[in-house]
């Protein structure tokens, strides 16, 4: 019998590899004609999974993990009618069925159907709809053909997997957060966070024509690696003056565009910064961006979050200024990015080296056994974003 294995959350600071099903093509109790079942080649450590190994979702223990999958395909549904098998495919990591109207409007991140919670579904996350997760050696992904974006040639994918590997979430997350900033050419864009989504959208700004990509955070390794790809950076330790800091940059202490790729656990700015301040970010973009602009938010914000700061931080009401947006007329975009809106052109983007994501969010590639040390160092900031190969076919 096939064997199979993935990364589980045990309990907050825990995750360990097991011996889990090896993937079938059916949903509960009936048959899932429209999918196929992956190999995988190359599966992510996000950040968002990272909120749920902290302890900071309801995240049940025994949750298999991951939703940023790249994977071949070795075995194919009876009404699977355009992948085929040893195609090499990017997996979005929204689930949607391509048939509810939000997803014929192109919204698959709140596809209204596989997930009978709420709107939205994801693999290997709380409360998107109880979808297997992909840091495994094998997945089943369904709606096969609306859902997978195929990788023209074979070798070629291989040879640049490490780009496009970054397909199925934070490269179009990040470019994501720059699109409905409206970033676009000669924009002066400021980027809050330098994780791999705040470094996948600073890229997306320079691809989108950006003059200048401002990147704060609090980690010296993260704000280096900014600098090593063209990035104007802000040290968030130094100062709670973010808007004197961007003026020492800029001249003026406003930018045309911001995005928060930071999320629920910002943390205070200057003197602040080992105190939990969720609505640290937001408010402060708020401040920063021109009257007229917009504020792209790819950053996560949750509706539960059992460490929260207070009560209202445990069920996502943060103490945000909308009085201040409101005035400078600024718009927000907020939620899942729909992968799928963004994947294509991206891929031909990398494909056709005029991007390079890799590079600049720092992919180091790892075993499936080495997935528990990857969480533990990305937990402790480490400038990286680690990409697992649990059938070793990266070279």
């Amino acid at each position: 019998m096939a064997t199979n294995r993935g990364v589980a959350y045990m309990a907050p600071g825990k995750v360990e590899i097991q011996s889990i099903d090896f993937p079938t093509l059916a949903l509960g109790s009936r048959k899932c004609d429209h999918g196929v079942i992956l190999k995988v080649v190359t599966t992510n450590i996000c950040g968002s999974d990272q909120h749920m190994v902290r302890g900071r979702t309801t995240a049940p223990a025994g949750l298999i993990l991951g939703h940023e999958i790249t994977g071949e395909v070795i075995e194919t549904g009876r009404d699977v009618e355009f992948i085929k098998k040893g195609d090499i495919v990017s997996v979005p990591f929204n689930i949607a069925c391509g048939r509810c109207r939000n997803c014929k409007e192109g919204r698959t991140g709140i596809c209204l159907s596989v997930n009978p919670a709420r709107p939205g579904a994801a693999y290997g996350y709380v409360d998107m709809g109880g979808w297997v997760g992909g840091q495994a050696e094998y997945v089943m992904v369904p709606y096969a053909d609306f859902n997978l974006l195929k990788f023209p040639d074979r070798d070629q994918a291989l040879a640049k997997i490490a780009d496009l590997t970054l397909l199925s979430d934070i490269f179009p997350t990040g470019f994501h957060g720059a699109f409905t900033a409206g970033v676009g050419p000669g924009s002066i864009v400021y980027v809050a966070g330098a994780g791999p989504v705040g470094l996948a959208c600073a890229v997306s700004c320079q691809l989108l024509g950006a003059a200048c990509v401002i990147v704060g955070d609090m980690i010296p390794e993260r704000l280096a690696q900014a600098r090593s790809f063209g990035c104007e950076t802000i040290d968030l330790r130094q100062s709670a003056d973010l808007a004197g800091m961007i003026a020492q940059i800029v001249k003026i202490p406003e930018v045309d565009c911001a995005v928060d790729c930071v999320g629920f656990e910002a943390r205070g700015h200057g003197h602040d910064t080992t105190v939990e301040r969720p609505a640290t970010v937001l408010n402060s973009l708020m401040e920063v961006t021109r009257a007229g602009g917009a504020i792209g938010i790819p950053g996560l914000y949750v509706t539960g979050d059992p460490g929260g700061v207070d009560d209202n931080a445990k069920v996502g009401m943060l103490g945000i200024r909308i009085g201040l947006g409101w005035a400078k007329s600024h718009m927000f975009c907020t939620g899942q990015c729909p992968v799928m809106k963004y994947h294509r052109a991206l891929m031909n983007a990398i494909l056709f080296d005029k991007v390079h994501p890799a590079k600049a969010v720092g992919v180091e590639v790892i075993t499936l056994d080495d997935a528990p040390k990857g969480y533990a160092d990305f937990d402790r900031g480490a400038a990286k974003k680690f990409v697992i190969d649990p059938h070793k076919m990266v070279h």
